[in-house]
């Protein structure tokens, strides 16, 4: 029950040799593949056990400065039995860009285990830097251009039109007043089976320099839906003993292999 990583294990995939760290990012108003009222339910797995659930939605917020934002939420709660070992109640709330997804303001509840903490984050792209704020301590750091939280990635990732297996990018997220440069690779197209039928999944790796919202030990899969809205379908990582493993069990309707 040790990792989800909510949007971290979903980071921004472009084909080689792109990806320019440039002022120009492609936005919501070109391709939107998901829309406030967007909720998936995912079923997390610990060698086979039932460890919890996790939940990733899209909500409506009051603009930012006179420009359109969206709310994305991201829960991670334990199963009861899971609980009694190893408690996890965790709520990542972020508030990005309705059009180019980079992040406003990120505010982070873990409960995992013994460890608690609280994290405010304010992004300030326009100087280059963010106010972190952990367990009321805070601190001034600088960003580069176009740096993502561990949420507002995953949904930066969903609105890229082409995954090319073997291709892989370099990505800017800020996590735990550290900013990282994590690798991504495109690795296959394959099958992936669950409730919803058989579609075709765009197979990714993230090579994590950090622990994630949920403490992955490593790297990090992720099968998304080979389509215009890039659902994430399931993610699987590392932990300490085992893996954890997140699938999709409800959200909006995904199309089938053809």
């Amino acid at each position: 029950m040790r990792a989800l990583v909510g949007g971290c294990a979903l980071l921004a995939i472009l084909p080689v040799p792109v990806l320019a760290q440039s002022d120009t990012v492609p936005g919501l108003s070109q391709h939107r593949p998901f829309l406030p009222g967007e909720r998936l339910t995912y079923a997390l797995s610990w060698m086979g056990i039932r460890a919890g659930t996790a939940v990733l939605e899209v909500a409506d917020a009051p603009p930012v400065n006179g420009h359109p934002v969206l709310r994305l939420l991201t829960t991670a709660l334990s199963a009861p039995m899971i609980t009694k070992i190893y408690p996890v109640d965790n709520r990542v709330e972020t508030v990005a860009d309705a059009d180019t997804l980079l992040p406003h303001r990120m505010l982070f509840r873990r409960r995992e285990g013994k460890r608690h903490n609280d994290f405010d984050v304010t992004f300030s792209h326009d100087k280059g830097s963010v106010l972190s704020i952990k367990d009321g301590v805070k601190d001034q750091l600088p960003i580069p251009a176009r740096t993502f939280d561990s949420v507002s990635c995953l949904y930066f990732v969903r609105t890229l039109p082409v995954l090319v297996p073997g291709s892989s990018v370099h990505f800017n997220i800020h996590h735990d007043k550290k900013t990282y440069k994590v690798e991504v690779q495109v690795e296959a197209i394959e099958p992936v089976h669950g409730p919803w039928g058989t579609v075709e999944a765009v197979r990714v790796l993230a090579i994590m320099p950090f622990q994630g919202i949920f403490l992955n030990e490593g790297n990090i899969r992720v099968w998304v839906t080979n389509d215009a809205r890039r659902v994430p379908l399931m993610m699987k990582a590392k932990v300490v003993i085992g893996s954890v493993v997140a699938k999709l069990i409800e959200g909006a309707p995904v199309p089938p292999v053809r």
